[in-house]
């Protein structure tokens, strides 16, 4: 069948997977639940049928605050086929960005997952003058109705005949969605999403997947539109969907489902390969070589060219350690889609050696996400490359390199805020991202920065803080860092240690380890770091060398607010919790 709005996926997959042992699973008192298609789709109609009863309409606001799980996509597809528009929000916001957000969308109805977000939300909710229905998911409180309410309205009013009839008045063209931002400054932004950006995006990018894929694991934000996209994409292609308990069992969760295909960031895939580096620490003399050996072979390792003797070595180093590593990773992987920020060139090669491909892609909110990805075939794939832009999206550097695109992935514009809109997408239909970047020979994309980071030195000299920050945090013991330097003298940086690695490190040594606060003031901990930052400043120019830096004890977290949903480092709040560090550095 055609499909040409998100709901026709349901469809789709009914008509051609019908036979897939789920559609849906997530876990729940340690076994997996899983879902049907047929069962989706039918709690999928209930719900719509419960939101037409309880007066939904087209163009009707409605919100889900909820981690990942099969009923978000239940509520997402039910609330977008009666022509509503679906809005994800971040379980992890603060509770002025949900004021903000619930106002300034008019919210008419809200979903909340838990208990922990319904006591973070109700001193909130009586802000919300528009908001009409408050539901939860499934936590018991008598005091809320709950979406099985709803279901269970839609048994006892079903309303096919009425359903059929919005569905057939729901256009390609129509909004479908409203993705708000993190955004790093000011108040979240609402991008508005058509059902033709995001088909779009599914017919361009059916190539990409696992060729034999049937299974994907999924465990990064459903709310975040790079993974919500995703998640369509496998439906479309009629692959199981497993949801991970969380981050912390993400491991687990893989050896039990052993999936072909998953989404990740670079920090999760930094954060592994670390812990590969570590394990050889544990090993005897011999079997240490020889793991080393192969964990450096591997990050030497190239998509073309390699030699025959290179060959031969990556064969006896499979056998012998990338095998093990394969297993303790779930064995299955086709291909691993990395996306959120810059992938180091040497993690592509390594983890494509040990034989769990990384397929890197770039885009943005406002760009349905996705505006350039890794390919199978000739040219379509390159370590330190995001691809080639994808199928009917232009993409050109404007000024100051910045990279602009147009095409069917372009959003409709932010909500409410036309103004706003005409600053990224100019009178030609130009979206300007904000990031800068430049082309190889081949026509794949590279990312070199974000514009609004770069700042200029009071010698006048332009510095690119992320290119520095990315090539620092290859060394195993700095795991997240900051460049500052606007309008000063020279650069200097705020350093988050690697703690992991930083212990194991001082265990070696005989280095007693109290605390954080107290190891990164200890000589030899300062001595050792003094000198990777004089290793790492041998890439850069003078002007771009770290001249000062300090330490500091916290770990840079999403939870703690240092970090995007997509791990990337918030400048303007690391800067503001550390105003009085960033002064004395420039002292």
């Amino acid at each position: 069948m055609k499909v040409t709005r998100i709901f026709d996926l349901l469809d789709n997959y009914l008509e051609n997977y019908p036979d897939q042992d789920a559609a849906l699973a997530y876990k729940r008192r340690g076994e997996w639940k899983k879902f049907s298609i047929k069962e989706y789709v039918d709690a999928v109609n209930n719900i719509s049928y419960g939101l037409l009863k309880l007066g939904a309409k087209k163009g009707d606001n409605i919100g889900i605050v909820s981690g990942n799980r099969p009923q978000w996509n239940m509520l997402d597809m039910a609330i977008m086929q009666i022509g509503a528009i679906s809005i994800p929000i971040y379980p992890t916001i603060s509770q002025d960005d949900y004021r903000y957000i619930l106002n300034h969308a008019e919210m008419k109805m809200i979903f909340i997952d838990g208990k922990d977000l319904r006591k973070k939300l109700e001193p909130v909710l009586p802000d919300v003058k528009t908001l009409k229905e408050i539901y939860l998911f499934d936590e018991e409180d008598g005091n809320y109705k709950h979406l099985d309410d709803v279901v269970v309205l839609g048994k006892e009013n079903p309303a096919s005949e009425k359903l059929a009839k919005i569905k057939a008045e729901i256009k390609p063209e129509d909004m479908a969605t409203i993705v708000y931002t993190s955004g790093t400054t000011g108040n979240p932004k609402g991008v508005m999403i058509s059902h033709s950006n995001i088909i779009n995006q599914l017919e361009n990018l059916k190539m990409t997947p696992a060729k034999w894929s049937k299974t994907a694991l999924s465990f990064l934000p459903l709310c975040h539109a790079y993974e919500r996209m995703l998640v369509y994409l496998y439906q479309y292609l009629g692959m199981s969907v497993y949801y991970a308990e969380s981050i912390a069992t993400i491991a687990d969760n893989i050896k039990e489902v052993q999936p072909t295909m998953m989404s990740a960031v670079p920090r999760l895939l930094e954060k592994i390969y670390d812990k590969l580096f570590l394990a050889g620490k544990k090993q005897p003399f011999i079997k240490k070589k020889i793991y080393y050996w192969a964990f450096n072979l591997a990050k030497r390792f190239q998509l073309e060219g390699n030699s025959w003797w290179y060959n031969q070595q990556l064969k006896l180093a499979d056998k012998l350690i990338y095998s093990k590593w394969r297993e303790a990773l779930g064995g299955n992987f086709d291909i691993v889609v990395s996306g959120g920020s810059a992938l180091q060139s040497h993690m592509g090669s390594f983890f494509s050696a040990i034989g769990m491909p990384v397929f890197e892609g770039y885009g943005l909110s406002e760009t349905s996400p996705v505006i350039a990805v890794s390919q199978r075939g000739r040219h379509g794939r390159k370590f330190g490359t995001v691809g080639p832009p994808l199928p009917g999206v232009e993409v050109k550097l404007g000024e100051r390199d910045e990279i602009i695109c147009r095409g069917h992935n372009v959003m409709l514009g932010y909500y409410r805020d036309p103004e706003l809109t005409a600053q990224v997408i100019d009178a030609d239909g130009w979206f300007h991202t904000g990031d800068t970047g430049k082309f190889t020979p081949e026509g794949q994309l590279i990312i070199t920065g974000r514009l609004k980071s770069i700042f200029k030195t009071s010698f006048g000299k332009y510095v690119n803080p992320q290119a520095i920050e990315s090539k620092f945090t290859e060394s195993p013991f700095i795991d997240n860092m900051i460049v500052l330097g606007e309008n000063k003298k020279f650069a200097a940086a705020l350093i988050s240690p690697d703690f992991v690695y930083l212990k194991s490190w001082c265990s070696i040594r005989n280095i007693p380890y109290t605390s954080n606060a107290e190891i990164i003031k200890d000589k030899e901990v300062l001595k050792r770091f003094d000198e990777e930052i004089k290793k790492y400043n041998t890439h850069f120019g003078d002007y771009e060398k770290i001249k000062r830096w300090q330490l500091v004890p916290e770990e840079w977290t999403q939870p703690g607010g240092f970090l995007s949903p997509t791990l990337k480092i918030k400048r303007n709040v690391i800067e503001g919790h550390y105003a009085e560090r960033i002064e004395k550095l420039f002292e």
